[in-house]
């Protein structure tokens, strides 16, 4: 059932997380009551989705902008006239490799400030296939025993870029060639200290922040030692209870929070051009339980 406010409508997609929202025409300035009820939306949902937006890149990037200072990837190569915008492109002859973010993950979570969220503009999209599934780290967190939120709550785990995926990912993945990952940068591949369990600085809650594309191991502990515990929290973290799925249409706009929610992007469309545009805002230091933020590893 759709919650209306005085501006929008908010239709929730999953039981989970996931809304989507009625009545804001992004290309235009929202007004700040209007844009307090999006910004209640997203901490409510943790996923938005905007449909029928026609938007050029300076109408996206304002937008975005609404939520913070605009990031970018120490790795990742960012488009020319627009370098606050990512071109997430993969070409219809681009087939048996993988496509960006193709595996549950947090965004650049190896970063000493990982990003809050993410803007995703879909510009061309294949007849079918190409959707993106987000999974809820509250609910993940709420789910577990006592027992296991009270030994999370005091850990803390690493997280690098090097190389773009560290379990069980190849070292030689290939992704489309309009992503232009580069490879041994210092920003990526250093090692940084994270909470295993995060306090989102909004609402308060606790989220699960951990992902196996960029966390390696515990703090103070061996990859092998970690390597249990973390592949139960994946699996954990990803069952369907937890999660929603997008299906995109030219023109819809996906807003997500990376502070409580992991996106896996669904490579299921080979032989299809896929085009979307992708801006990153600016987060802060993930603060765990016992408080403060946390470091880079020794």
């Amino acid at each position: 059932m759709a919650t209306t406010n005085r501006y929008i409508d908010v239709k929730p997609l999953a039981g989970a997380l996931g809304a989507e929202v009625f009545g804001a025409d992004l290309s235009r300035p929202i007004a700040e009551a209007a844009f307090d009820e999006i910004r209640e939306a997203f901490a409510d949902h943790l996923v938005l989705m905007f449909r029928n937006q026609r938007l050029t890149p300076e109408q996206h990037l304002a937008f975005s902008r609404r939520f913070g200072p605009l990031t970018r990837s120490p790795y990742i190569k960012h488009m020319d006239e627009y370098p606050d915008i990512i071109a997430v492109l993969k070409e219809a002859d681009e087939v048996k490799i993988s496509t960006f973010g193709n595996a549950w993950h947090s965004d650049f979570s190896f970063l000493e400030e990982p990003p809050m969220g993410s803007a995703l503009y879909a510009r061309e999209v294949p007849s079918h296939g190409g959707d993106t599934l987000f999974a809820n780290m509250y609910a993940a967190y709420d789910a577990l025993s006592d027992g296991m939120r009270a030994l999370l709550d005091r850990l803390n785990a690493i997280h690098t870029g090097k190389p773009y995926g560290v379990q069980g990912i190849p070292k030689d993945l290939r992704v489309s060639r309009s992503i232009g990952i580069e490879r041994n940068k210092p920003a990526a591949d250093r090692e940084t200290v994270h909470p295993v369990v995060r306090v989102h600085p909004v609402t308060g809650r606790k989220a699960l922040f951990v992902n196996a594309i960029y966390t390696t191991r515990f703090e103070g502990m061996t990859p092998a030692e970690s390597k249990p515990l973390l592949d139960f929290l994946y699996a954990h973290a990803t069952q369907p209870e937890f999660t929603c799925r997008l299906r995109w249409a030219e023109g819809s706009l996906a807003l997500w929070d990376n502070r409580c929610a992991m996106h896996y992007a669904i490579n299921d469309y080979d032989g299809q051009r896929r085009l979307m545009h992708r801006t990153t805002i600016a987060g802060e230091r993930p603060a765990g339980p016992q408080g403060g933020p946390r470091r880079d590893a020794a």
